[in-house]
């Protein structure tokens, strides 16, 4: 019904503000907590910096028994006698949760406030659940890190044009039944297309585990190696 003069649903009280703008600077801290293994070189004496290699394990290796994640990658190797020119890094995620960005950047500075790291050649790499992680952790701290290796992971394309210029080589099994191939491949495709540095090895032959005869192979450390966060900006499509 219409008052003369006047909409029923007209406001009259147009000095009152429903909605303002504003805007927030604070520090904010969270308690986080992570079992881990840790590795240092045969040769770290304290003086010389050394490279980091953080290693995320699969689902399967989630909990609170840090003998699990000793199952695959580095850290079996380690535990086989393997000597790495890294520090190796290889977190334990708790069960019932994927890798978390921020647990894993507060163990990272950790080390680096405890431990004389090369900061110029920090390095990720995981397998699964880890190649996930891998990738999400590239898109929070693309400008902290020299290179990744994700094998047999995903991740978001919308977002992943955020790594910028770091250097990926990421690793899958063409015969893949639990993570499709064309999640890597489509990640790198998305880099790629964003003038991105990435590159995607397929094991014709392999499934799921395409982590083995990845870190078994010594040119995977190799370039690794070769990998620092001065020589970024130098690359270009022929960097593999």
């Amino acid at each position: 019904m219409l008052i003369a003069g006047r909409s029923s649903n007209v406001v009259t009280e147009n000095n009152i503000k429903r909605q303002e703008e504003k805007s927030l600077k604070t520090n904010y801290e969270q308690q986080v907590s992570i079992n881990y293994l840790f590795y240092l070189p045969k040769d770290y004496n304290g003086k010389d910096k050394f490279p980091v290699m953080m290693f995320l394990h699969g689902s399967g290796e989630r909990g609170n028994n840090l003998e699990l994640v000793k199952k695959h990658g580095p850290p079996k190797l380690i535990d086989q006698g393997k000597d790495f020119p890294f520090i190796v890094v290889s977190p334990q995620c708790p069960l019932g949760i994927r890798w978390r960005t921020n647990v894993l950047v507060a163990l990272l500075d950790d080390i680096i406030k405890n431990y004389n790291v090369d900061e110029n050649r920090i390095y990720i790499t995981g397998l699964s659940m880890g190649g996930y992680g891998t990738w999400k952790l590239a898109n929070e701290i693309p400008e902290r890190l020299a290179a990744i290796i994700p094998i047999c992971g995903w991740g978001d394309t919308w977002t992943i044009c955020e790594i910028g210029d770091l250097p990926v080589w990421a690793f899958h099994g063409a015969k893949d039944n639990v993570v499709e191939p064309r999640k890597s491949q489509e990640l790198v495709d998305a880099l790629k297309a964003c003038n991105g540095y990435a590159k995607l090895t397929l094991y014709p032959e392999a499934n799921h585990d395409s982590w083995t005869q990845t870190y078994d192979n010594p040119e995977v450390y190799e370039w690794l190696l070769k990998q620092t966060k001065d020589q970024r900006k130098k690359l270009n499509s022929n960097w593999f």
